[in-house]
């Protein structure tokens, strides 16, 4: 078995979306002084390696809450054009951004989830629209260059537990089974 790492690194003053509030990641208590370290953070929920549920762009849209957690995890593969996959696989865009062609065929195939490299940005009128449709992205995912072009892998990538919430970042890593 071997795990990727698809996650970006969350660090003080780390670039944000223009017009976001800045990251604070502070250290607010010292081993030397109070006996433990602890760090606290001041970060927005669409920041670095995050998913994206309905209510985040559309208004009676289904929140964090809305969704049973395996709904986070699953079978994936990288999209290629003419891939086939249903509803219980989720597509990853490793080279390319998701135009409207794209978007529709995600909308009439719904995958289980939509994942995009931190190479490409969505377009926000077509993230409103995949998540009118109730598809899940995820945006911001590092080292996909790593994932199997040809083969089916197991993703997870589980929100925090945010009442209400609109997204979160995530965790998001890959398992690849390596045959013996």
């Amino acid at each position: 078995m071997r795990i990727i790492d698809l996650t970006q690194p969350l660090y003080h003053h780390m670039p944000v979306y223009p017009g976001d509030p800045e990251v604070i990641v502070e250290e607010i208590h010292q081993l030397d002084r109070e006996g433990w370290n602890l760090r606290q953070l001041q970060l927005t929920t669409h920041l670095g390696t995050n998913v994206n549920v309905p209510y985040h762009m559309v208004a009676s849209g289904k929140t964090l809450d809305d969704f049973e957690i395996g709904v986070f995890m699953g079978k994936a593969k990288i999209y290629q054009e003419g891939v086939e996959y249903n509803e219980q696989i989720g597509l990853i865009f490793h080279d390319q951004n998701i135009d409207r062609k794209l978007a529709q065929i995600l909308i009439d195939k719904k995958p289980k989830f939509i994942g995009l490299s931190e190479k490409f940005e969505f377009d926000l009128d077509l993230e409103k629209l995949l998540l009118e449709h109730d598809i899940i992205s995820y945006e911001n995912l590092a080292n996909t260059e790593a994932l199997p072009a040809h083969e089916i892998f197991e993703f997870c990538g589980l929100p925090l537990r945010i009442k209400g919430g609109d997204g979160s970042p995530v965790r998001a890593v890959v398992k690849i089974d390596i045959p013996y």
